[in-house]
Protein backbone atom coordinates (compact mmCIF):
# COMPACT_ATOMS: atom_id res chain seq x y z
CA UNK A 1 0.00 0.00 0.00
CA UNK A 2 1.58 3.62 -1.46
CA UNK A 3 2.60 6.02 1.88
CA UNK A 4 0.07 8.75 2.28
CA UNK A 5 2.33 11.82 2.29
CA UNK A 6 2.26 14.32 4.90
CA UNK A 7 3.50 17.75 5.32
CA UNK A 8 6.35 16.99 7.20
CA UNK A 9 7.41 14.16 4.49
CA UNK A 10 7.58 17.68 1.72
CA UNK A 11 10.12 18.99 4.02
CA UNK A 12 8.20 21.06 6.58
CA UNK A 13 8.06 20.40 10.37
CA UNK A 14 4.85 21.80 11.79
CA UNK A 15 6.87 20.98 15.42
CA UNK A 16 9.85 22.11 14.63
CA UNK A 17 8.54 25.50 13.41
CA UNK A 18 6.67 25.59 16.68
CA UNK A 19 9.69 24.82 18.94
CA UNK A 20 11.62 27.87 17.23
CA UNK A 21 8.39 30.23 18.23
CA UNK A 22 8.88 29.11 21.43
CA UNK A 23 12.26 29.60 21.71
CA UNK A 24 11.93 33.42 20.19
CA UNK A 25 9.07 33.95 22.14
CA UNK A 26 11.32 33.48 25.41
CA UNK A 27 13.78 35.63 23.88
CA UNK A 28 11.32 38.22 22.54
CA UNK A 29 10.23 38.87 26.04
CA UNK A 30 13.32 40.90 27.39
CA UNK A 31 12.78 43.26 24.53
CA UNK A 32 8.99 44.00 25.76
CA UNK A 33 7.50 46.87 27.53
CA UNK A 34 4.21 48.31 29.08
CA UNK A 35 3.15 49.45 25.03
CA UNK A 36 2.68 45.70 24.41
CA UNK A 37 -0.57 44.04 24.34
CA UNK A 38 -0.11 40.24 24.16
CA UNK A 39 2.65 38.28 23.11
CA UNK A 40 4.80 36.23 20.14
CA UNK A 41 2.62 33.59 18.45
CA UNK A 42 -0.91 35.52 17.41
CA UNK A 43 -2.01 36.99 13.74
CA UNK A 44 -0.68 40.75 14.54
CA UNK A 45 1.34 42.43 17.31
CA UNK A 46 -0.64 45.26 18.99
CA UNK A 47 1.57 48.15 20.37
CA UNK A 48 -0.20 50.98 22.48
CA UNK A 49 1.35 54.15 20.93
CA UNK A 50 1.51 56.81 23.55
CA UNK A 51 -0.54 59.96 23.86
CA UNK A 52 2.30 62.22 24.99
CA UNK A 53 2.59 63.52 21.19
CA UNK A 54 0.00 66.84 19.76
CA UNK A 55 0.78 65.38 16.40
CA UNK A 56 2.23 61.81 16.05
CA UNK A 57 3.62 61.14 12.48
CA UNK A 58 4.59 57.36 12.74
CA UNK A 59 8.09 56.71 10.32
CA UNK A 60 8.94 52.77 9.13
CA UNK A 61 11.35 51.27 7.24
CA UNK A 62 12.58 47.86 5.99
CA UNK A 63 15.82 46.35 5.23
CA UNK A 64 17.76 43.18 5.00
CA UNK A 65 21.41 42.33 5.34
CA UNK A 66 22.27 41.52 1.71
CA UNK A 67 24.79 39.42 0.72
CA UNK A 68 26.61 39.84 3.88
CA UNK A 69 24.58 36.43 4.89
CA UNK A 70 27.18 34.50 2.42
CA UNK A 71 30.13 35.48 5.32
CA UNK A 72 27.46 34.27 7.95
CA UNK A 73 27.36 30.88 5.95
CA UNK A 74 30.87 30.59 5.44
CA UNK A 75 31.67 31.27 9.27
CA UNK A 76 28.58 29.37 10.69
CA UNK A 77 28.25 32.38 12.76
CA UNK A 78 24.75 33.60 13.12
CA UNK A 79 24.47 35.85 15.93
CA UNK A 80 25.33 39.45 14.84
CA UNK A 81 23.45 39.21 11.37
CA UNK A 82 20.37 39.96 13.68
CA UNK A 83 22.23 43.02 14.98
CA UNK A 84 22.54 44.31 11.36
CA UNK A 85 19.21 43.57 10.37
CA UNK A 86 17.91 45.97 13.19
CA UNK A 87 20.50 48.02 12.53
CA UNK A 88 19.88 49.00 8.74
CA UNK A 89 15.92 49.51 9.87
CA UNK A 90 16.25 51.59 12.55
CA UNK A 91 18.91 54.04 11.61
CA UNK A 92 16.68 54.91 8.55
CA UNK A 93 13.99 55.62 11.02
CA UNK A 94 16.05 57.69 13.36
CA UNK A 95 17.89 59.82 10.81
CA UNK A 96 14.34 61.60 10.69
CA UNK A 97 14.28 62.08 14.32
CA UNK A 98 11.97 59.30 15.36
CA UNK A 99 12.27 57.06 18.21
CA UNK A 100 11.76 53.73 17.21
CA UNK A 101 8.91 51.82 18.49
CA UNK A 102 9.08 47.90 17.16
CA UNK A 103 10.54 45.69 15.33
CA UNK A 104 9.44 42.81 13.16
CA UNK A 105 11.78 40.19 12.27
CA UNK A 106 11.22 37.58 8.60
CA UNK A 107 13.35 34.80 8.31
CA UNK A 108 12.84 32.22 5.71
CA UNK A 109 15.05 28.72 5.41
CA UNK A 110 15.12 25.65 3.39
CA UNK A 111 14.63 23.73 6.81
CA UNK A 112 14.55 25.24 10.42
CA UNK A 113 17.73 24.43 12.16
CA UNK A 114 16.68 25.37 16.01
CA UNK A 115 19.99 26.24 17.21
CA UNK A 116 20.98 29.22 14.40
CA UNK A 117 17.28 30.28 14.73
CA UNK A 118 17.87 30.95 18.23
CA UNK A 119 21.26 32.79 17.58
CA UNK A 120 19.96 35.17 15.03
CA UNK A 121 16.82 35.61 17.20
CA UNK A 122 19.24 36.80 20.18
CA UNK A 123 21.19 38.97 17.80
CA UNK A 124 18.21 40.51 16.73
CA UNK A 125 17.35 41.08 20.28
CA UNK A 126 20.44 42.62 21.00
CA UNK A 127 19.87 45.30 18.31
CA UNK A 128 16.25 46.07 19.76
CA UNK A 129 18.04 46.52 23.62
CA UNK A 130 20.66 48.67 21.74
CA UNK A 131 17.98 50.34 19.93
CA UNK A 132 15.54 50.33 23.02
CA UNK A 133 12.74 48.97 21.31
CA UNK A 134 10.68 45.93 21.40
CA UNK A 135 10.57 42.94 18.82
CA UNK A 136 6.81 42.88 18.52
CA UNK A 137 6.59 39.43 16.11
CA UNK A 138 7.72 38.09 13.15
CA UNK A 139 7.75 34.98 10.47
CA UNK A 140 9.30 31.80 10.27
CA UNK A 141 9.19 30.45 6.98
CA UNK A 142 10.84 26.85 6.35
CA UNK A 143 10.55 26.42 2.55
CA UNK A 144 12.02 23.31 1.41
CA UNK A 145 13.73 23.68 -1.89
CA UNK A 146 14.12 27.12 -2.01
CA UNK A 147 17.30 27.71 -0.21
CA UNK A 148 20.49 25.47 -0.18
CA UNK A 149 21.35 23.48 2.69
CA UNK A 150 22.55 25.99 5.97
CA UNK A 151 21.28 28.90 4.25
CA UNK A 152 18.61 31.72 4.62
CA UNK A 153 17.33 34.57 4.25
CA UNK A 154 16.21 37.52 6.94
CA UNK A 155 14.57 41.05 6.61
CA UNK A 156 13.52 43.46 9.06
CA UNK A 157 10.74 46.02 9.52
CA UNK A 158 10.75 48.88 12.22
CA UNK A 159 8.01 51.38 13.19
CA UNK A 160 9.06 54.76 15.58
CA UNK A 161 7.46 58.10 15.99
CA UNK A 162 7.47 61.28 15.92
CA UNK A 163 6.37 65.03 16.42
CA UNK A 164 5.45 66.33 12.77
CA UNK A 165 7.11 69.75 13.69
CA UNK A 166 10.32 67.79 14.98
CA UNK A 167 10.71 65.39 12.06
CA UNK A 168 14.08 66.00 10.26
CA UNK A 169 14.27 66.36 6.31
CA UNK A 170 16.94 68.29 5.20
CA UNK A 171 14.55 70.80 3.82
CA UNK A 172 15.77 73.62 6.44
CA UNK A 173 19.88 72.62 5.03
CA UNK A 174 21.46 75.85 3.78
CA UNK A 175 24.67 77.00 2.06
CA UNK A 176 27.61 77.04 4.49
CA UNK A 177 25.88 74.35 6.79
CA UNK A 178 29.20 72.12 8.43
CA UNK A 179 28.47 68.08 7.82
CA UNK A 180 29.20 66.08 10.96
CA UNK A 181 30.33 62.28 10.40
CA UNK A 182 30.02 60.10 12.92
CA UNK A 183 32.23 56.49 12.62
CA UNK A 184 31.09 53.01 11.18
CA UNK A 185 32.25 50.00 13.21
CA UNK A 186 33.31 48.81 9.85
CA UNK A 187 31.72 47.92 6.35
CA UNK A 188 28.27 47.91 7.89
CA UNK A 189 25.76 45.53 5.23
CA UNK A 190 26.52 47.30 2.10
CA UNK A 191 29.22 46.18 -0.77
CA UNK A 192 29.52 42.55 0.48
CA UNK A 193 28.96 41.45 -2.94
CA UNK A 194 32.18 43.31 -4.44
CA UNK A 195 34.07 42.31 -0.83
CA UNK A 196 33.94 38.35 -2.10
CA UNK A 197 34.71 39.34 -5.27
CA UNK A 198 37.58 41.20 -3.83
CA UNK A 199 38.75 37.81 -1.40
CA UNK A 200 37.91 35.08 -4.43
CA UNK A 201 40.46 36.73 -6.61
CA UNK A 202 42.67 37.23 -3.88
CA UNK A 203 42.92 34.28 -2.99
CA UNK A 204 42.75 34.90 0.64
CA UNK A 205 40.21 32.92 3.10
CA UNK A 206 38.04 33.88 5.92
CA UNK A 207 40.69 32.49 8.05
CA UNK A 208 43.21 34.71 7.17
CA UNK A 209 44.55 36.49 9.45
CA UNK A 210 45.49 40.26 8.40
CA UNK A 211 48.62 42.45 10.45
CA UNK A 212 46.87 45.42 9.27
CA UNK A 213 43.40 44.50 11.00
CA UNK A 214 44.75 42.51 13.78
CA UNK A 215 42.38 39.77 13.35
CA UNK A 216 41.41 37.61 10.77
CA UNK A 217 39.39 38.69 7.50
CA UNK A 218 36.41 37.04 8.49
CA UNK A 219 35.92 38.35 12.12
CA UNK A 220 36.43 41.82 10.46
CA UNK A 221 33.66 41.25 7.89
CA UNK A 222 31.16 39.76 10.50
CA UNK A 223 31.04 42.88 12.55
CA UNK A 224 27.51 44.21 12.55
CA UNK A 225 26.32 47.29 11.55
CA UNK A 226 26.29 49.93 14.62
CA UNK A 227 23.24 51.40 15.90
CA UNK A 228 23.32 55.30 16.07
CA UNK A 229 19.86 55.49 18.09
CA UNK A 230 21.60 56.54 20.97
CA UNK A 231 24.23 59.23 19.12
CA UNK A 232 21.42 61.04 17.30
CA UNK A 233 19.21 61.07 20.62
CA UNK A 234 22.05 63.04 21.44
CA UNK A 235 22.36 65.25 19.02
CA UNK A 236 19.09 66.55 18.82
CA UNK A 237 19.08 68.30 21.39
CA UNK A 238 20.69 70.96 19.51
CA UNK A 239 18.96 71.95 16.07
CA UNK A 240 19.96 69.70 13.61
CA UNK A 241 18.84 70.59 9.15
CA UNK A 242 19.55 67.02 7.76
CA UNK A 243 20.94 63.43 9.02
CA UNK A 244 21.76 60.44 6.57
CA UNK A 245 22.20 56.55 7.62
CA UNK A 246 25.39 56.30 4.96
CA UNK A 247 24.68 52.58 3.32
CA UNK A 248 24.48 51.46 -0.26
CA UNK A 249 26.05 54.23 -2.37
CA UNK A 250 27.86 55.63 0.32
CA UNK A 251 28.17 59.13 1.24
CA UNK A 252 28.34 59.80 -2.89
CA UNK A 253 24.49 59.05 -3.09
CA UNK A 254 23.29 59.46 0.04
CA UNK A 255 23.78 62.91 1.41
CA UNK A 256 21.84 64.40 -2.04
CA UNK A 257 18.94 62.43 -1.14
CA UNK A 258 18.61 64.94 1.79
CA UNK A 259 19.98 68.10 0.12
CA UNK A 260 17.37 71.32 -1.34
CA UNK A 261 17.83 71.91 -4.74
CA UNK A 262 20.96 74.56 -5.46
CA UNK A 263 22.80 72.94 -2.81
CA UNK A 264 26.06 70.22 -2.93
CA UNK A 265 28.20 68.78 -0.37
CA UNK A 266 32.02 69.16 -0.68
CA UNK A 267 33.64 66.16 1.63
CA UNK A 268 37.22 66.25 2.97
CA UNK A 269 37.95 62.80 2.63
CA UNK A 270 41.05 63.38 4.74
CA UNK A 271 39.49 64.69 7.55
CA UNK A 272 38.82 61.28 9.10
CA UNK A 273 40.67 57.92 9.63
CA UNK A 274 39.48 55.66 7.20
CA UNK A 275 39.37 52.12 8.86
CA UNK A 276 42.44 49.28 7.84
CA UNK A 277 39.89 47.36 6.30
CA UNK A 278 38.73 49.89 3.02
CA UNK A 279 42.53 49.94 2.31
CA UNK A 280 42.99 46.33 2.54
CA UNK A 281 39.91 45.74 0.20
CA UNK A 282 41.16 48.80 -2.49
CA UNK A 283 44.52 47.77 -2.53
CA UNK A 284 43.69 43.62 -3.36
CA UNK A 285 40.82 44.78 -5.73
CA UNK A 286 42.71 47.73 -7.41
CA UNK A 287 39.39 49.89 -6.76
CA UNK A 288 39.19 53.17 -7.71
CA UNK A 289 38.69 56.18 -5.21
CA UNK A 290 35.30 56.86 -6.79
CA UNK A 291 34.44 53.55 -6.75
CA UNK A 292 35.39 53.12 -3.35
CA UNK A 293 33.01 56.05 -2.10
CA UNK A 294 29.96 54.73 -4.25
CA UNK A 295 30.04 51.72 -2.69
CA UNK A 296 31.26 51.37 1.03
CA UNK A 297 30.64 53.99 4.14
CA UNK A 298 34.64 54.31 4.34
CA UNK A 299 34.36 55.00 7.83
CA UNK A 300 30.98 57.26 8.25
CA UNK A 301 28.33 55.18 9.16
CA UNK A 302 26.11 58.45 10.04
CA UNK A 303 26.56 61.99 8.68
CA UNK A 304 24.77 65.41 10.19
CA UNK A 305 24.36 68.87 8.61
CA UNK A 306 24.68 71.64 11.15
CA UNK A 307 24.69 75.22 11.71
CA UNK A 308 28.25 76.69 11.77
CA UNK A 309 27.21 77.30 15.68
CA UNK A 310 25.59 74.23 16.71
CA UNK A 311 28.28 72.06 15.21
CA UNK A 312 30.65 72.05 18.77
CA UNK A 313 28.02 71.56 20.98
CA UNK A 314 26.54 68.42 18.81
CA UNK A 315 30.33 66.89 18.91
CA UNK A 316 30.72 67.31 22.21
CA UNK A 317 27.17 65.09 22.77
CA UNK A 318 28.02 62.49 20.26
CA UNK A 319 31.75 62.25 22.14
CA UNK A 320 30.05 62.22 25.02
CA UNK A 321 28.77 58.88 24.59
CA UNK A 322 32.22 57.16 23.58
CA UNK A 323 31.59 58.06 19.69
CA UNK A 324 33.59 59.25 17.56
CA UNK A 325 33.02 61.72 15.13
CA UNK A 326 34.33 65.14 12.83
CA UNK A 327 33.34 67.55 10.77
CA UNK A 328 34.08 66.29 6.97
CA UNK A 329 33.01 69.36 4.98
CA UNK A 330 30.36 71.60 4.37
CA UNK A 331 27.17 72.62 1.96
CA UNK A 332 28.04 74.80 -0.69
CA UNK A 333 26.07 75.76 -4.15
CA UNK A 334 25.14 72.80 -6.58
CA UNK A 335 23.12 70.50 -7.85
CA UNK A 336 22.89 67.39 -5.35
CA UNK A 337 26.44 66.32 -6.07
CA UNK A 338 29.16 65.46 -3.68
CA UNK A 339 32.47 66.94 -4.19
CA UNK A 340 35.74 64.81 -2.36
Amino acid sequence: MEKKLTYRDSGVDIERANAAVKRIEKLAKSVQTENVIGGIGQFSGFFKISTDYNEPVLVSSTDGVGTKLKIAFMMDKHDTIGIDCVAMCVNDIAVHGATPLFFLDYIATGKIALNTVEDIVRGIINGCQEAQCVLLGGETAEMPGFYKKGEYDIAGFAVGIAERQNLVTGSTIEEGDVIIGVSSSGLHSNGFSLVRNIIERSGLSLDSYMEELGKTLGEELITPTKIYVQCIKKALKHEIHGMAHITGGGLLENLPRILPPGLACAIDKKSWKTPEIFSLLQKLGRVEDREMFRTFNMGIGLALIVSVESAEKILEEIKSIGETAWIIGQVEKGEGTVKL
